[in-house]
């Protein structure tokens, strides 16, 4: 609410700076003196309109996807409740009532039998016995239990919404923003789901068999008691049949009745914790998909001007490359972060918030292993000061994301946690109850540097938020433990890891369920504290004061029509495929090399929006070949202040221009030539065909791409890939991001 009401102030403002320049257009004597002066101050009062615009949206998202997982943890807690009250109840009560039923017909029938050879009078009585003993009905008497308790074991009353303050939104809201986000999330539950199911079904056999047996076995007990009586005349004989060898045998079926029921006790515990699991996902997946349709009914309202406008909102802004004077991988954090002033390090920053925006509920997340080539290359892109997490990344990459966090923890020198202390820690730990545990490890963790405990306190907070979502991911706080506890308290060198490690590991499990008893407050311990609900990366990103400099730069004016000279063409135009590519989305085509493709106008500077085999669709521009005559991949000239040309990029945002210099776009064009014609030799195709010796970005036409288009004069549009895995087009929804 707070952005908002700036937002309205700052338009508020802009349309008073646009009411006073009116006049001062009017008048010719004074327009070469303010002039220059008004334009730049309507100029910065765009700009923090653009910004306060920024942080409004930020905010809306973040509290869209707080909304988000209370209304999800709703509806997860009431469908558990239920379940237990409706499902799990009577099956506890099969189970603390297993064999009794049965034990109890054998009782009365023993002593029917034996009080029919010595109480002929009572013959009447028996009968009687007899019919109540055909009467039992274990679930009956369940039902019968429940209708006379029905106070204490009918299902309690729902838990409703709460809005938090004024906000009456009581529905999971799927924004074009969240909607990656959440339809794969929906795709992993209804995959954990069926698999949970199978699971769920298979331990029910197996205890359903279990069950069986442990009947028998009571029943062959007393069956045994029964025969007994039925076969001796007096109790003298009774009590010698009991003497003999046999008894062993029954105590020997004793045993294997303890066993029995121990193993159908571990059978009913997981198979409650599967049903309860299954009734958590199912009523999440459903609240989801109901969002989700929502959603395409909200999409395909949308107009195609509104639908590309929110996709301009979604362009995200690298970060600025630092350079560090301390190592980061395998070096001192302390001094890394005293040096960089980053209260935590970008690497643990940029891991975190990857993960929260795409893995939250990623299985096996930490404890499946990433792609080594792959951890290496966003190892060395952090160590080159760089955030390869902001763009560049997908979703595929999570498990490799992980590795690189763990990776940076296991390389410090000193470990976060110092060898003096490990003993001490080891000690606290082994206390019973984890609320016992929270004091000593927390006064033990007081001797740490306040700037380690920032960073501590960041990650286990993360952690503890991960293990809340573990019905999906299957990581819940020991099996964190488990993947963190070597990581972050290596053994010393001397003591036996092999018997250390589980006290290990239940420190970790202590710091992961308790940071915020175990940690100091933000009150006590200043710094950054982790966020639950993200918002992807965005231009306040940069911060105020780089956001005041791109303010006050004077940009250069393309001339009018020039964007839309390059993003529409007159008609429809005929392209070829370079390289074969596979449609990631429903909205993106799938094609092969050589084929012929429609397009009907330009989406972004990355993609196209056209038609394959009368289906249409988004067609990545990097993939395709366009007519000479409509490349519309070459950047336009504009002027800059002092005179010169530069090459301008295509628009990355209606308001916002990406520059290249010219001496940049030649550099960028021999290196395509070399890596075309390397290619091309590659194939058996010979060298690369000449290109046009014109500077910009724009690529040569490679030999195999000419063959495919001489008809027509077809040439690969700009900056295009030497082969399909040199270069991926991004998804529509970042379709509009500069490269």
């Amino acid at each position: 609410m707070n952005a908002e009401a700036k937002l309205r102030e700052a338009e508020r403002q802009e349309e008073k700076r646009a009411g006073r320049s009116a006049p001062a257009a009017t008048t010719t004597s004074t327009t070469s003196e303010t002039g220059p002066l008004r334009k730049s101050s309507l100029k910065k009062g765009g700009k923090l309109v653009e910004k306060r615009q920024a942080k409004f949206l930020e905010h809306k998202l973040k509290c869209t996807k707080a909304r988000n997982e209370y209304l999800l943890s709703l509806a997860s807690v009431n469908a558990a409740v239920s379940n237990y009250y409706l499902h799990d109840v009577l099956d506890l009560m099969d189970c603390c009532d297993t064999g009794f039923h049965l034990a109890l017909g054998q009782v009365l029938r023993s002593y029917t039998a034996a009080e029919s050879r010595t109480q002929a009078s009572q013959m009447q009585g028996l009968g009687s016995l007899e019919e109540a003993l055909e009467a039992l009905d274990p679930s009956g008497d369940k039902a019968k239990v429940l209708e006379v308790h029905s106070m204490a074991f009918c299902p309690p009353l729902r838990f409703d919404y709460q809005p938090h303050e004024g906000d009456e939104v009581a529905e999971i809201r799927v924004e074009m923003e969240l909607r990656d986000e959440i339809l794969p999330r929906a795709q992993n539950i209804q995959s954990r789901l069926d698999r949970q199911t199978i699971e769920t079904e298979e331990v029910n056999k197996t205890l359903k068999a279990t069950l069986q047996a442990l009947l028998e076995v009571v029943a062959s007990d007393d069956g045994d008691m029964l025969d007994s009586f039925q076969a001796s005349p007096s109790t003298e004989s009774l009590k010698s049949t009991s003497s003999d060898p046999g008894t062993r045998q029954a105590g020997r079926r004793r045993g294997q009745q303890q066993e029995t029921e121990t193993f159908y006790m571990t059978k009913l515990q997981e198979y409650l914790s599967g049903r309860s699991i299954l009734a958590k996902l199912q009523a999440k997946h459903e609240k989801l998909q109901e969002a989700l349709q929502r959603g395409d009914k909200e999409e395909r309202e949308m107009s195609w001007s509104q639908y590309t406008q929110r996709k301009f909102q979604k362009n995200r802004h690298p970060r600025p490359t630092s350079q560090y004077n301390q190592r980061l991988f395998g070096g001192d954090m302390e001094k890394f972060i005293q040096s960089s002033g980053q209260p935590v390090p970008l690497v643990v920053e940029s891991c975190i918030r990857f993960i929260n925006l795409n893995g939250l509920q990623h299985e096996g997340i930490f404890r499946v292993s990433g792609a080594q080539p792959r951890i290496s290359e966003i190892r060395d892109a952090f160590e080159r000061g760089e955030d390869p997490l902001v763009e560049g990344c997908t979703a595929h990459d999570l498990d490799s994301v992980a590795g690189v966090l763990k990776l940076y923890f296991r390389s410090l020198e000193p470990p976060l946690f110092p060898p003096d202390l490990f003993n001490e820690l080891l000690a606290s730990a082994e206390l019973e109850a984890v609320a016992e545990r929270v004091e000593p490890v927390s006064r033990l963790l007081t001797r740490l540097p306040g700037s380690v405990l920032v960073v501590l306190r960041y990650l286990f907070t993360f952690l503890n938020h991960l293990a809340q979502y573990s019905d999906e991911n299957m990581m819940d706080p020991y099996n964190l433990a488990v993947c963190f506890g070597p990581t972050l308290l290596p053994v010393p060198a001397g003591q036996d890891p092999v018997a250390l490690q589980g006290r290990v590991n239940q420190l970790v499990q202590t710091l992961i369920l308790q940071p915020a008893q175990v940690f100091p407050a933000l009150a006590t311990l200043p710094g950054p504290v982790y966020e639950k609900c993200m918002a992807p990366p965005s231009a306040s990103c940069l911060g105020d004061a780089l956001l005041e400099i791109l303010v006050g730069e004077n940009e250069p004016e393309l001339e009018a029509g020039t964007s839309a000279q390059e993003d529409d063409l007159e008609g429809v135009v005929e392209a070829v495929a370079c390289f074969a590519y596979t449609g990631r989305t429903a909205q993106e085509l799938t094609f092969q090399r050589g084929d012929v493709l429609r397009l009907h106008a330009r989406a972004s500077s990355d993609w196209w929006r056209g038609e394959h085999a009368g289906v249409r669709g988004l067609i990545p521009h990097k993939y395709i070949m366009l007519p000479e005559g409509s490349e519309m991949g070459t950047p336009p000239e504009a002027v800059d202040p002092s005179g010169h040309k530069q090459h301008c990029l295509v628009p990355t945002s209606p308001e916002r221009h990406v520059e290249v210099d010219k001496a940049v776009a030649q550099n960028m064009d021999s290196v395509f030539k070399e890596l075309l014609g390397k290619a091309a030799v590659r194939q058996g195709l010979g060298p690369a065909a000449p290109a046009s010796t014109s500077p910009g970005p724009r690529s040569p036409k490679p030999l195999a791409c000419s063959r495919l288009g001489r008809n027509k004069g077809f040439s690969r549009g700009s900056g295009a890939p030497a082969s399909p895995s040199a270069s991926h087009p991004q998804g529509p929804d970042s379709a509009l991001k500069p490269h």
